[in-house]
C-alpha cells in the first residue's frame, strides 16, 4: 500500500511539469518556401531559390546544396518553419542535419537543419514522392541582396 501511495505522489508531482510543458508550444519566427524545376530519373537539384517571410516582410533567398531525389517530377516544392531566428542576419550560413528521414502524409519528405547561429529550419516537400536531402558538405542558405 505506500508502494502505491509512493507512486501517486511522484506521479502527482510529475504531472504538473507535463502539462506545463504540453502547453509550450515551439511557434515559428519564419516561414520558407523553395520551389525547383524539371528533374529526370536520378538525377538531383540543388536548389536555387525560395521565400523568406519573417516579420511580415518577404525576402528572396539562395539555396545550394539541397538534393532532391526524385522520378520524373516537373515541379517540386518545398515549405517549412525557422525557429530562433533572432535577425534576419542571423538566417544565413551552412545548415547541417539536425534530422531527417521522417516521411508525411502523401510520400513527401522532411528534413531539419541547424545553422551556426543556431537557426533550425524545418521542410517537408510536398511534391509527391520527393526525398530532400543535403548535399556533402551541407546547405549554404542566405537573403539575396
Amino acid at each position: 500500500m505506500r508502494r502505491v501511495a509512493f507512486a501517486l505522489g511522484v506521479l502527482s508531482l510529475c504531472l504538473p511539469l507535463s502539462v506545463a510543458g504540453a502547453k509550450k508550444k515551439a511557434t515559428p519566427d519564419a516561414t520558407i518556401k523553395l520551389s525547383a524545376g524539371s528533374v529526370a530519373a536520378g538525377v538531383g537539384v540543388s536548389w536555387g531559390s525560395g521565400t523568406l517571410s519573417y516579420q511580415g516582410k518577404s525576402y528572396p533567398i539562395s539555396v545550394n546544396g539541397l538534393d532532391v531525389g526524385s522520378v520524373g517530377a516537373s515541379k517540386i516544392t518545398a515549405s517549412g518553419s525557422v525557429y530562433h531566428l533572432k535577425s534576419l542576419d542571423d538566417f544565413d550560413g551552412n545548415y547541417t542535419a539536425a534530422a531527417a528521414g521522417a516521411t508525411v502524409g502523401g510520400g513527401g519528405g522532411v528534413l531539419a537543419m541547424q545553422n551556426q547561429n543556431g537557426v533550425v529550419v524545418k521542410l517537408a516537400a510536398t511534391s509527391r514522392g520527393v526525398k530532400l536531402t543535403l548535399g556533402a558538405s551541407g546547405v549554404k542558405m542566405e537573403v539575396k541582396k
